[in-house]
């Protein structure tokens, strides 16, 4: 294999690899990333087999030269090492040679490494993901789902199916469904294409985080198919791999409350700085707990640490429906949930003090936020 590449562009596809590729895996090759030069360019795979990436370099970009192929053949190289060095090679474009031993030859400038390769054929074989049935999202609109649904997930690995976001697909709609037992994210969304099958599948949190810092915003749209066990995500030379979280969702839809006791609209950034400096206290007591109380046009905030004092935040309301009420909930939630509704106003609605509350947009079902509230004595 002998090739010639642009070192910039060569190192941000590195990057992107990278990111599949985990120090603790239990097969080493898979510490490594695969490089294939042939007649479509250059094919950079890196994996940890629960997350796959593939990212194809074309010879020409927008009528640039970017990689000259003067040999085809395939090597893996030690992943983190081998996109060191290419950071800190000192020329304009890299030069890569490998020999029948694997042997690499590295050159730039007047830098000159020779890297021990190992046998690609050794490599694990991508899975397998049919490309017939897809479903099509702006890259904005997939970018927004995960932002307003994955910081839901679950952290913890007792409840494997909690650490993934459920999408479920029905009657042409997309419902995107996290959870980690103390508070759930639900975002929906129409779905353009009339033919799609129906689908419930579990996509790992740490997948759709990887894919996010991936995909970078532009008005293109990405093509997501599923297998049996597996999802791929393809934009553009990327294709993404994730494997899919067996067991069953489970059902949140009864979590859901018809009808609300109090209901209050209020300005989002208003109310997210407000909770933001009464959590300051609620930190340093060690629980993120901050107390609300609805009044006719107000609604207060309190906090308190044994050790520092209180804090009280007065926060207007344009309307108040129904009963007066006290609860308590964490602040961190609270601000997750508002930073995840891209709209002014917020309507809370209150089921009762020891019942979940749940957040939204002002006349907008399409996102919803639901929160436990904390017992407090």
């Amino acid at each position: 294999m002998k090739f010639t590449i642009q070192r910039d562009y060569f190192l941000n596809q590195l990057n992107d690899t990278l990111k599949a590729i985990s120090p603790r895996t239990t097969l080493p090759i898979l510490t490594g990333i695969k490089i294939d030069a042939t007649d479509k360019g250059i094919i950079l795979t890196g994996s940890d087999s629960e997350i796959s990436i593939e990212i194809t370099i074309p010879e020409n970009i927008d009528g640039e030269k970017i990689v000259d192929i003067e040999e085809k053949g395939s090597v893996v190289l030690p992943g983190r090492f081998f996109v060191d060095i290419v950071k800190k090679l000192p020329a304009k474009t890299v030069n890569l040679s490998t020999n029948d031993q694997f042997k690499t030859l590295i050159t730039s400038g007047h830098s000159e490494f020779n890297v021990s390769g190992l046998d690609p054929d050794q490599y694990p074989l991508l899975p397998q993901v049919s490309e017939d049935d897809a479903i099509k999202l702006p890259i904005k609109v997939l970018k927004n789902i995960i932002a307003q649904t994955n910081f839901a997930v679950s952290t913890s690995e007792t409840r494997p199916v909690l650490t993934g976001v459920n999408w479920l697909i029905q009657n042409n709609e997309l419902i995107c469904t996290a959870t980690d037992s103390h508070r759930l994210a639900l975002r929906k969304l129409k779905l353009e294409d009339a033919q799609i099958e129906d689908k419930n599948v579990i996509i790992p949190g740490k997948a759709l985080s990887e894919l996010n810092k991936i995909v970078s915003d532009s008005e293109e749209d990405i093509n997501i198919f599923f297998a049996s066990n597996q999802v791929l995500f393809k934009v553009g030379q990327i294709n993404f791999i994730s494997r899919l979280l067996e067991g069953n969702y489970p059902d949140t839809s009864r979590l859901f409350p018809e009808n609300y006791e109090t209901k209050l609209t209020i300005d989002n950034s208003e109310f997210y700085h407000a909770i933001d400096r009464a959590s300051l206290l609620a930190r340093e007591g060690g629980n993120n707990v901050i107390k609300l109380a609805t009044d006719v046009d107000k609604l207060e905030l309190s906090s308190t640490s044994p050790e520092i004092g209180t804090v009280k935040e007065d926060v207007t309301t344009e309307d108040v429906e129904g009963e007066s009420l006290k609860i308590s909930f964490n602040s961190k939630y609270m601000m997750d949930a508002l930073k995840a509704i891209d709209n002014d106003e917020v309507q809370v609605e209150f089921f009762g003090t020891m019942r979940p509350f749940i957040l939204k947009p002002k006349n907008d079902e399409s996102v919803v936020q639901l929160i436990l509230p904390i017992r407090t004595y």
